[in-house]
């Protein structure tokens, strides 16, 4: 799948702690998340384990098209 990011995606990876945070993780967030919210705005919530950061779990939120990626990052109230 080729992933499309928002401006606002963009501009936050300039911060140290998204920085971090491999596009390869991201991908594979979107490809097998092990929880999907749908958010009243159409927005997409999937969470995965990310097992080279320790098993912390990674948050994406895709737009409504299921493949622009608005934001990610490590989830640190996830329960799984």
């Amino acid at each position: 799948m080729k992933l499309k990011f928002t401006q606002y995606f963009l501009s936050t990876r300039q911060r140290p702690d998204r920085a971090s945070v491999d596009i390869n993780w991201i991908k594979a967030v979107v490809e097998k998340p092990v929880k999907e919210v749908v958010q009243a705005d159409g927005r997409i919530r999937r969470w995965a384990p990310i097992p080279e950061a320790n098993g912390k779990y990674l948050r994406v939120i895709l737009l409504p098209d299921g493949k622009t990626v608005h934001n990610a990052f490590f989830d640190r109230g996830f329960i799984p």
